[in-house]
């Protein structure tokens, strides 16, 4: 037996081939100009694409049937994609309006988790000319259910039904459109647990189907999509088209914050990026008043990807920061341990993104920023603010290490 024996093997091949050549394309994209001509940068870069090439066909193929769902961990430490935040997590099922799901599982203790049912994507975003996001992104919010909303056991389990009449004490509805539940879980102490959860199909009574060459090559279409459109969009879109993002406000948070009313009720959060870039020998200090509501400030790279949570401090939330004796937060962005508590680690990036988010709040924040050398912080800190030894600042990275893993079941 050898290629050609089988009419479908030329479109099998051809559609792989196809693949590659994107892949090879999307590979060019590394280079682009956003990405400063840096080791770190473009070899993160690569990195990028190839995290998301390991998981195109997952998403493309192995979870892509509504009929036969799957919870697909969408982003982890070890794979990064669309300005995910470093405390939390990120889980995806393809679904149908045309069936009835249930999840079931134990809730855990995260502060923060949010079902929601996701429908159409269409070609620009409702109301503008804005181009949707490339898959899976740019899908319209149809309904979501809130933390403080699920009903759960004593023992910590509950049950979410999805779709047809209104059933249990946990339900969401689906329309023709729905195609996508999105799960997303927001940590705040180190201690907190994640929810453990699992998705079925009701009536699902019979083995998915085996693969055909017509299904794997729309599978491998999706994928190629998929590639091609995450390193095309990233960072350019929200640097082209996002209000919470300017690019030219250089260590500075942009003048706009996302998370109207309407907004926050359909992804809960308000949010706003500060693009940086610092010089070797700079800090930025970054100044606000912390709500009370659940927020977090997190360090994304030059492709919304974010840095390594795993291993180095990038991201603070309440439970985890110093507020000074004024009541106020201080966060001090240096590519070296500047000997503070609240310290956000460039990873050695000359460039990059912090993203904070006010969650379950449609509140603006008020930030100032101030670049400054970092030895002439003690200058401009105030002289009570917590200082950490690097003996406690290794203790600090190897509660974080401990908790991330137990957070992804590593």
């Amino acid at each position: 037996m050898a290629y050609g024996d089988h009419p479908n093997d030329k479109v099998l091949r051809d559609s792989w081939q196809e693949f590659c050549r994107r892949l090879e394309q999307a590979g060019e994209q590394v280079f682009k100009d956003h990405n400063p001509a840096t080791d770190l940068h473009r070899a993160d870069a690569m990195r990028f694409l190839m995290q998301n090439v390991g998981q195109a066909f997952d998403l493309g193929f192995e979870t892509r049937d509504p009929a036969f769902p799957t919870l697909h961990a969408f982003c982890t430490p070890n794979c990064k994609l669309g300005g995910d935040a470093a405390d939390f997590t990120y889980h995806q099922a393809w679904i149908s309006g045309d069936y009835v799901y249930r999840v079931t599982g134990q809730r855990g203790t995260a502060r923060f988790i949010n079902f929601t049912v996701q429908g159409e994507r269409p070609e620009t975003q409702p109301g503008t000319d804005i181009p949707s996001l490339h898959e899976p992104f740019g899908d319209i919010p149809e309904a979501n259910l809130f933390g403080h909303d699920l009903t759960v056991e004593s023992d910590g389990s509950f049950e979410l039904f999805i779709g047809g009449e209104r059933r249990g004490r946990n339900w969401l509805p689906v329309t023709a459109k729905t195609r996508k539940l999105f799960i997303r879980q927001g940590f705040d102490g180190w201690d907190e647990l994640p929810a453990k959860m699992s998705i079925e199909r009701i009536g699902m009574n019979e083995p998915r189907p085996l693969p055909t060459t017509q299904t794997l090559c729309d599978g491998i279409h999706w994928a190629g999509d998929f590639i091609e459109g995450v390193m095309r969009d990233w960072p350019d879109h929200p640097y082209q088209y996002s209000p919470f993002v300017d690019l030219q406000a250089v260590n500075q948070f942009p003048s706009e914050q996302g998370g109207g009313a309407d907004e926050d009720k359909r992804r809960g959060r308000a949010v706003a990026s500060l693009c940086w870039e610092l010089a070797p020998e700079q800090a930025l200090l970054i100044t606000f008043m912390p709500p009370d509501s659940f927020w977090m400030a997190a360090q994304m790279g030059v492709f919304f990807n974010s840095m390594d949570f795993w291993y180095r401090p990038v991201s603070y939330t309440p439970a985890r920061t110093v507020v000074d004796s004024d009541g106020k937060v201080r966060l001090i962005i240096s590519h070296r341990d500047p000997g503070y508590h609240n310290w956000l680690d460039t990873q050695g990036f000359v460039r990059g993104n912090l993203c904070y988010r006010n969650l379950l709040s449609t509140a603006a924040t008020d930030f100032e920023t101030r670049v400054v050398a970092c030895n002439a912080l003690p200058d401009v800190m105030p002289q009570d603010s917590i200082q950490v030894t690097p003996q406690e600042r290794q203790l600090q990275m190897q509660t974080r290490f401990d908790s991330i893993r137990q957070r992804y079941g590593f």
